[in-house]
């Protein structure tokens, strides 16, 4: 595919918060990430606000496995609260994702080198990241590195298909749809022997409008040219 990168994640553990289960102040992970989770780690492989990134598939390579930990929350008030989270026990993933122009920036049109940014993604990509990588929920750091989507054996193949009920699909954007509101898509999905392959998000079929919200912008009103910066910073040096 186009653009595309192919790759591993992995950690020690994963939570892929199902929203129902927030409201008591608990967590309890989907059995599988979801499209905005895998997204987010593509982004912290390279991001810029002249692409959108489009996952493809997701591959599970180990077991479900979950377990179960007593957390004390940050209570910023006082209080001394344990609460119950179960995590993804040793999650192990194949991703396959790619990337387009996003139209919804005209402002970065002048950045569009489609050949200039999949390469920094591959390049992203063998360096492990250019941020944090983390499974669902930043306690869970894990690991990035590339891979042949199928290449390697499954928990899971030949396993047959395992429906996984209604989950959070992801999150729309107003920088990515051009509609100034934040917005949750949901879906039905489908794991067909290990391998979940995502609808585009604006093909999901349950969109449910969370709030109204502005795009940020940039271009030359909140961007500081590097000339102006430079200079600052050799004030801060003389002082």
């Amino acid at each position: 595919m186009r653009n595309a990168i192919e790759f591993k994640v992995y950690g020690d553990y994963a939570l892929f918060t199902d929203p129902l289960t927030k409201l008591g102040g608990e967590k309890l992970t989907y059995s599988v990430p979801t499209y905005q989770a895998l997204k987010g780690i593509v982004e912290s492989i390279y991001w810029k606000p002249t692409i959108t990134m489009v996952v493809d598939k997701v591959r599970v390579l180990n077991p479900i496995r979950m377990e179960s930990k007593g957390i004390r929350p940050i209570e910023y008030g006082g209080g001394n609260t344990l609460a119950n989270y179960t995590y993804l026990k040793d999650p192990c993933y194949e991703v396959q994702a790619h990337f387009v122009f996003n139209l919804h920036r005209p402002e970065m049109e002048y950045d569009r080198n489609e050949n200039k940014h999949h390469n920094i993604l591959k390049r992203s990509l063998l360096a492990g990241g250019r941020r944090d990588i983390f499974l669902g929920t930043r306690e869970c750091q894990a690991y990035v590195e590339p891979c042949v989507f199928g290449e390697e054996a499954g928990f899971y193949d030949n396993y047959g298909d395992i429906h996984l009920g209604n989950m959070v699909h992801g999150i729309n954007y107003p920088d990515e749809t051009g509609r100034n509101q934040l917005e949750v898509r949901l879906w039905n999905p489908v794991m067909k022997n290990g391998v979940i392959e995502f609808i585009p998000p604006e093909k999901c079929p349950q969109v449910r409008i969370i709030s109204d919200m502005q795009p940020k912008r940039f271009d030359e009103h909140n961007v500081q040219p590097v000339d102006e910066l430079l200079a600052e910073w050799e004030g801060w040096n003389m002082k």
